[in-house]
């Protein structure tokens, strides 16, 4: 791939673009993404006009620019939907018993993924929609992953600076080390205010067809609303499921 004179290459461009729209504003005109991206407004155009003749971008009738159907395509195709498809009716059962927000996230790029969630319960702790990122160290579903995750992995993770996102974020990576532990064996993470200070999150592992951790099921309630001796049971016999859909027999 060519290099840019800021020695960006054409993919990390393209990437840019494209990675620019957000889930609550899917549209942009070409002069917003050139500004945003710092990619000069001719290059910006150019690439913007050749991606949506082939299909990755598409114009509306204000000429703005919005993801195309083919980017939908592609994704249609990812590992990730056979996931979402087997997870959706466990989830389901889940908000039968807890009702409260349900969600499945996986580790990508060192951040929590939200891949789906089902909606019910107050709305001050709906902070998770599907295709969000959070930092991993700083949710319930981000620290089940990291305790599961190779230990190369954490340490790698561990080096870096940790954001605090509330009082109650754990940064210290000692203490993230002895909560990734604690995890582990208690089978659950619980976490209290570590995103925003009004909600609890609580996540469990779900495994594939080799017993690796692949994703986290959890819920995220009001303070004060967890019922952990009620949630717990409930979320791991649908992880089970999940895993067993998965090929797990362990």
């Amino acid at each position: 791939m060519a290099n840019s004179q800021s020695g960006e290459s054409l993919l990390k461009r393209i990437v840019k673009i494209i990675g620019d729209f957000e889930t609550y504003n899917t549209t942009r005109s070409p002069s917003a993404l050139a500004r945003r991206t710092g990619i000069p407004l001719t290059t910006t155009y150019r690439l913007v006009r050749e991606l949506v003749d082939e299909g990755l971008l598409a114009r509306d009738d204000d000429d703005n620019i919005r993801l195309g159907v083919k980017l939908w395509e592609f994704g249609s195709r990812s590992t990730l939907i056979r996931l979402r498809e087997y997870a959706l009716p466990f989830m389901e059962d889940v908000q039968t018993e807890v009702r409260q927000h349900t969600t499945l996230g996986v580790l990508d790029h060192d951040e929590l993924l939200y891949i789906e969630r089902i909606g019910l319960g107050s709305p001050v702790v709906s902070i998770a929609s599907i295709a969000a990122r959070l930092p991993a160290h700083a949710s319930s579903s981000g620290l089940v992953l990291l305790a599961h995750a190779p230990l190369d992995y954490q340490d790698a993770f561990l080096q870096r600076t940790l954001p605090k996102l509330t009082n109650n974020t754990i940064t210290n990576s000692s203490e993230v080390r002895r909560r990734l532990a604690e995890i582990r064996q208690v089978g659950y993470a619980f976490e209290r205010g570590v995103i925003v200070p009004e909600s609890s999150g609580v996540a469990v592992p779900v495994r594939d067809r080799t017993g690796d951790v692949v994703a986290a099921l959890s819920v995220i309630v009001p303070q004060g609303e967890e019922n952990i001796p009620t949630t717990v049971p409930v979320l791991k016999t649908a992880a089970r499921g999940i895993s067993r859909s998965l090929g797990w027999r362990g």
